[in-house]
């Protein structure tokens, strides 16, 4: 109105009912430099906090914005679209695959993969000594968590005792701070193999290798029941009956009867 009919601002703005003060107004952009530097110290430190954690940290440091600015600032910095962030794993040492002089000097422990036939996946864990190549446990389920690792190890412990070392892959069971504890609370070295390098285990690699031929790819299994049931009588097979060559071509049991049964 201004330009192209040539009236006043205060005619125009009275006209459209438009204060003047509102006309004149021109928007400043808010200097959020400081928000934005606490909020990334907090993330920084505390990845897996959201964002009323962050809110009353700030607030117990004191800060005194409040929570529609710091939502804003949350978001224009895409905290809200939180990332999943791999764990680091430290430098695994390559270390020779030696052969055990006595019973419980070294067990190593993995997990093996299956499916029913209804498409259902399961797992298999299995946790072998190596000096005998004696089966201590083959345990089948849809999952297998550390608990489930440290409850066999319990049980395990009741009649065999605890290895000196135990021996894994870098898998999310084997570096959980419970397993950690665990072995902690009972004397025993975790003893992780490089990534990518199996054969660091290969012990139990090889025991893989037989369960996988002779159990799981040589039936076909409909419920966890049945595979737990053929697992128990090929691990008694496996341990007491099965010549190894390794071994002279004597059964494991021979090695060291320790009074091992059908531990699932």
């Amino acid at each position: 109105m201004t330009t192209e009919h040539e009236v006043s601002t205060r005619q125009a703005c009275q006209t459209l009912s438009l204060p003047r003060s509102t006309h004149r107004y021109k928007s400043r952009p808010k200097d959020d430099s400081e928000v934005e530097g606490r909020l990334t110290a907090l993330v920084s430190k505390h990845p897996s906090i959201g964002f009323w954690k962050c809110f009353y940290r700030l607030r117990r440091q004191g800060f005194d914005w409040n929570h529609k600015r710091v939502r804003r600032v949350y978001k224009k910095m895409n905290l809200n679209m939180r990332r999943r962030h791999k764990r680091r794993l430290p430098v695994r040492i390559r270390q020779p695959l030696l052969q055990p002089s006595a019973i419980n000097q070294v067990w190593s422990v993995d997990y093996m993969s299956d499916t029913l036939t209804d498409g259902r996946r399961f797992r298999v864990l299995n946790i072998m000594d190596d000096y005998n190549r004696e089966i201590l446990a083959n345990d089948a389920d849809t999952s297998l968590p550390a608990s489930r690792l440290i409850r066999l190890l319990d049980r395990l412990k009741e009649y065999r005792g605890v290895p000196e070392v135990l021996r894994s892959d870098n898998g999310p069971e084997f570096i959980s701070d419970r397993l950690g504890q665990w072995a902690d609370d009972h004397g025993v070295e975790l003893r992780f193999i490089q990534p990518g390098k199996p054969m660091q285990n290969g012990f139990v690699e090889r025991l893989n290798g037989s369960c996988r031929r002779e159990l799981l790819d040589a039936y076909l299994f409909e419920t966890l029941d049945q595979v737990r049931h053929m697992a128990a009588e090929w691990m008694f097979d496996y341990n007491h009956h099965r010549p190894h060559q390794s071994l002279n071509f004597r059964a494991p049991i021979e090695l060291g009867n320790t009074g091992s049964s059908h531990l699932t």
